[in-house]
């Protein structure tokens, strides 16, 4: 509680591997916040630095919020992208998208991809793929509730 917030989530140049750098000497303080955490599950120091972050991320993100307004257009826009072989430990790619309605983002995911693909195109037309499933079923969503938009 006495260190100092970040204004990121996660180090953007963090790149942890399994069981990468000096082991942590006390596994049980890592281990308890790691099941609080349920997302971590090499305990290095490298790692515990990386969960350090998001807590003082958590720490200084009190009373921030999104803010979701009306802009005059209501068109839903989709972006898809992916990494190729990003992953350092086993080369496999996340791919992900994000959905706005408007200016206002509704939807997103990031996934690491369950095997490895072969070019950079293949796992691109994954990103599009899953992109593609998400406005299906927001047409629908949409649909059902008499909002019908124009997707771009």
């Amino acid at each position: 509680m006495n260190s100092k917030s970040v204004d990121t989530l996660m180090d953007p140049n963090a790149k942890l591997l399994p069981s990468q750098g000096k082991p942590l000497s006390d596994l049980e303080k890592y281990r308890i916040l790691v099941r609080k955490l349920n997302y971590l599950n090499f305990p290095c120091v490298d790692h515990w630095n990386v969960v350090i972050h998001v807590l003082k991320y958590i720490k200084g993100s009190f009373g921030k919020h999104l803010l979701y307004g009306y802009n005059n257009h209501s068109k839903v826009i989709c972006c898809s992208d992916a990494d190729w072989a990003g992953s350092l430990s086993d080369k496999r790619s996340t791919s992900g998208y994000f959905v706005l309605i408007g200016d206002n983002l509704i939807s997103w995911k990031s996934k690491k991809q369950h095997v490895v693909v072969r070019s950079s195109t293949e796992v691109e037309y994954k990103a599009m793929a899953s992109a593609t499933y998400e406005l299906i079923w927001l047409k629908h969503l949409l649909k059902e509730y008499n909002l019908e938009r124009p997707l771009k």
